[in-house]
């Protein structure tokens, strides 16, 4: 009777001895590999063993396919329609989203703005922007018409901004515009820059420059002095 008293005691001290948890004290793991996995040195390499989802035996996973390494950021582009390859200088493009007076002084359009180029950048503005700006850039398109305060690319002091502002705006935002750097690449983004100045008036359809009437007589004001 004392020796069934006693287990049962027994058992009861262990129960509540059991139930208490110490701060440092993570238990007993029957599996500890299924909740601490084995730390691996992602440069090393993996010795007497062959890796089967990294051939070369190295820990880390090789990048994705199209992963862009921001370190070596792509410098050139393709045009896949004329083969005509671009170096668009990125290092430039590298301005902090509050440096739009920056990037409009310094960024250039380096595309030849041709009717193959306006071709494209229509059909980009219309994937990417003409829901909010509109078809002719009057931001009265059908989301802008509900979400307000869409800038109307053909009117007003807008439509004399450079291709530098433009292109700064499209990568980084601004006011109820959000960023689309990480949609759209650097060589689409210039398209669409060349298209914007079509529905500006700033070029014709050929791509040359439209001098407007202000301007002309600004010249001529300039050559009486």
């Amino acid at each position: 009777m004392k020796l069934k008293r006693y287990i049962i005691f027994s058992a009861i001290a262990m129960s509540m001895y059991a139930c208490q948890r110490g701060p440092n004290d993570p238990g007993t793991e029957y599996a500890p590999n299924m909740y601490v996995s084995v730390a691996y040195e992602p440069y090393s390499m993996v010795k007497d063993s062959i890796n089967k989802i990294n051939p070369y035996g190295i820990n880390l996973r090789e990048p994705a396919q199209g992963t862009v390494a921001r370190r070596n950021y792509k410098t050139t582009y393709k045009d896949e329609t004329t083969g005509e390859e671009y170096d668009l200088g990125l290092m430039v493009y590298r301005t902090h989203p509050d440096s739009l007076e920056q990037a409009a002084k310094t960024l250039k359009n380096p595309l030849k703005i041709t009717k193959q180029v306006l071709a494209e950048g229509k059909v980009l503005y219309e994937y990417y922007c003409q829901h909010c700006h509109g078809a002719e850039g009057k931001g009265d398109g059908k989301v802008g018409q509900k979400y307000g305060g869409v800038a109307n690319l053909a009117g007003g002091q807008i439509a004399k901004v450079n291709g530098g502002h433009i292109f700064h705006v499209i990568t980084h935002g601004k006011g109820r515009m959000w960023p689309h750097g990480s949609q759209i690449n650097p060589l689409e983004r210039w398209k669409i820059v060349s298209y914007v100045h079509l529905l500006q008036g700033q070029i014709d359809a050929d791509g040359n420059p439209i001098v407007k009437e202000e301007k002309k007589e600004e010249k001529k004001e300039e050559t009486k002095k």
